[in-house]
């Protein structure tokens, strides 16, 4: 990832894959790698967040796979009524699709998002 992707992506979710445990939005990068799809890459992140932490609007160049490890979260996909998963939940985010994340139980929530993107690009980008 370059510079100022990495950048730009702990300001806009609140922390990098070095943050601390105390912060309340924390993206730790687990896997990036080149897959046979010219062009693209799959990229897998663990995101914690504490208890109503919000991960503002934004999409991405390619399909996310979000699967809660724990806790409980509401998803708002552009255009579709919002979607609240518990732990061993997943949905798929089309590419593109503008969308937010809330940790709306009362205790930590992680997702596990796997992502399949074009090479290159920002993994997030924030929307409008």
């Amino acid at each position: 990832m370059k510079m100022t992707q990495a950048i730009a992506l702990a300001l806009l979710l609140g922390g990098a894959a070095t943050a601390h445990a105390e912060q309340p939005l924390q993206r730790t990068d687990l896997v990036r790698s080149d897959i046979d799809a010219p062009g693209h890459e799959a990229v897998q992140v663990r995101v914690d967040f504490a208890p109503g932490v919000l991960a503002p609007k934004h999409a991405h160049p390619g399909e996310e796979i979000a699967f809660v490890l724990e806790g409980t979260l509401e998803y708002r996909l552009d255009g579709r009524e919002s979607v609240t998963l518990k732990a061993g939940q997943s949905l798929f985010i089309p590419s593109g699709l503008v969308h937010s994340a809330r940790n709306v139980g009362s205790g930590k929530a992680s997702e596990l998002a796997t992502y399949v993107v074009r090479k290159g690009e920002a993994l997030v980008v924030p929307a409008k």
